[in-house]
């Protein structure tokens, strides 16, 4: 009887955990999957376009719970560092544009990060695929921070085949940097309108070591087959916390052509290749989430899908009806594809949430469900959300940030449902059907825009493609949410600097990009 009373509290605590309720610290923490793609836009999903050949991310995100209103930054890196450390990148200096091979920036070492919570839990930590979050010193890579192992790019932009990356080194700033004497002024005025130079470098490791075997064999077949090892190898004693950052269907255009072949009614080119570097990836989700299944797994697994920004449509990419793209302020740039997946977490289950969360949300929530200590992240902008994700409750956020810019002069922000924009909003700024498809539709000739306002003003829930600015019609609402726009300035920090380091040259170090010159 003794024994039946002492097995009652952790048969109580699980049932909770499986009700979707806090997790105990002696509950098992369940294991997580973060899945995340790269320029993925709202309209190139099958759950919202039926043209995508998306069947097993369907198959996910109608079983789980579809996020009708994620939002992550305008572009890659900046997302990226909001996903691992909570912050909006205003805080940590990542606000503008990404992080380049080239450059020094990084998440700063003072800041922790989603592994680093976990492992206090007992999790084992894994990294497949793109990093994108600075690399110029081995303290600023996955597995310093806090990945047990690595597998992928450094940083982010390569090709699918040879994993190449390219940057650029402007004669200018070399001359400032490499020369000690002479007439300075002189030489750099005489350089100053000398086109940069395109430097290239392999990016792939298996761990701390470049991984060479990767050259000809296609990255997003690749990081799936190494998910899917971690999966089978995993001790299932252990918590899995496995972070699978693909690349598709980020540029540039390549796919073998037995993905591009589901989709061969497609008429672009483009369109057609872009659409099945997607299938590529709902395939190897899918491969993926069979592991899981086969492994056992999912018997305690909470699964993510986002994407990273909206969808690029200078290379396929699509976000009707909303407005704009990727690297714009836009809903199209900053509102993405996303949904949670659990067969056993998720009390509620099947439908779409339209609540706000934001990608600073994940790592709180994370450290929630797995009942990890919140002391080092207590000042993070995340809020946990593990309530709205598993019992439909309301969303615990009603503002954010898409962005402040000093060096674009812009910068917008979001209040229940209200979102106003200083300035320009990116430069694409309309609404861009896809490729291949001339249907006019003229409902988004009736916009009241302008390009050089000040500020704009748009009521999402009721007016989402952002075609009507309300600044001079909403008098009191305009002035509230530009006073909370001057605050959320007020904590920003300076910009990390993106200046080209020539010892970053990829020249020096047998043609491969490699950390160690900061």
């Amino acid at each position: 009887m003794e024994a039946h009373r002492g097995m009652v509290p952790r048969l109580v605590c699980c049932v909770v955990v499986i009700l979707a309720s806090a997790t105990r610290a002696n509950c098992k923490p369940p294991h997580i999957v973060f899945i995340v793609a790269d320029d993925l836009g709202w309209n190139d999903v099958g759950w919202n376009n039926p043209k995508m050949a998306t069947p097993n991310l369907n198959r996910l995100a109608k079983q789980g719970v579809i996020l009708g209103s994620a939002y992550v930054q305008p572009i890659c890196s900046p997302s990226r560092a909001s996903f691992m450390t909570g912050y909006f990148p205003i805080r940590l200096g990542l606000q503008q544009k990404s992080i380049r091979p080239h450059s020094s920036k990084r998440i700063p070492r003072n800041i922790t990060i989603i592994p680093e919570v976990l492992k206090s839990r007992g999790y084992a930590t894994h990294m497949v695929g793109k990093w994108h979050l600075g690399f110029c010193n081995w303290k600023y890579t996955p597995t310093r921070r806090g990945f047990d192992s690595f597998f992928g790019n450094l940083f982010g932009s390569n090709d699918y085949y040879q994993h190449i990356a390219n940057g650029e080194f402007f004669p200018e700033f070399k001359a400032t940097s490499w020369l000690t004497s002479g007439p300075l002024s002189l030489i750099k005025s005489s350089l100053r309108m000398t086109s940069k130079v395109v430097i290239k470098g392999t990016d792939f490791r298996f761990n701390e070591t470049v991984y060479r075997e990767a050259i000809g064999h296609y990255a997003t077949e690749l990081f799936s087959e190494r998910a899917v090892t971690v999966i089978e190898r995993h001790d299932k004693a252990k918590p899995l916390f496995l972070y699978l950052a693909f690349k598709s269907p980020h540029g540039p255009l390549q796919v073998p052509k037995r993905y591009e072949r589901r989709c061969k009614k497609i008429k672009s080119k483009s369109r057609r290749i872009y659409c099945g570097m997607v299938a590529a990836l709902d395939e190897a989700v899918g491969n993926v989430t069979k592991a899981l299944f086969r492994t056992g797994l999912t018997d305690n697994l909470l699964l993510v899908f986002t994407s990273d920004n909206g969808g690029a449509v200078y290379v396929g990419g699509n976000n009707l009806p909303l407005r704009g793209a990727k690297t714009s302020l836009w809903e199209g740039g900053t509102r993405v594809p996303a949904f949670v997946f659990s067969p056993t977490l998720l009390g509620k289950r099947g439908y779409k949430h339209s609540g706000l969360f934001h990608g600073v949300d994940w790592l709180p929530t994370f450290a929630h469900v797995a009942g990890a200590s919140t002391d080092q992240i207590r000042s993070i902008d995340g809020i946990n959300q593990w309530q709205m994700l598993t019992k439909g409750r309301l969303s615990q956020r009603s503002e954010f940030v898409y962005n402040l810019d000093n060096q674009e002069k812009n910068g917008a922000i979001r209040f229940g449902d209200w979102k106003l924009i200083a300035g320009r909003a990116g430069v694409f700024n309309k609404w861009y059907p896809v490729m291949g498809e001339h249907v006019h539709n003229t409902d988004f000739d009736k916009d009241n825009t302008t390009d050089d306002s000040t500020y704009m003003l748009f009521n999402i829930k009721a007016d989402p493609s952002e075609r009507f600015d309300q600044f001079s019609l909403e008098p009191t609402v305009a002035a509230a949410m530009v006073e909370k726009l001057d605050r959320w300035r007020g904590l920003m920090v300076p910009a990390q600097s993106a200046d080209s380091h020539p010892r970053a040259d990829p020249s020096l170090y047998d043609g491969v990009w490699t950390p160690g010159w900061c």
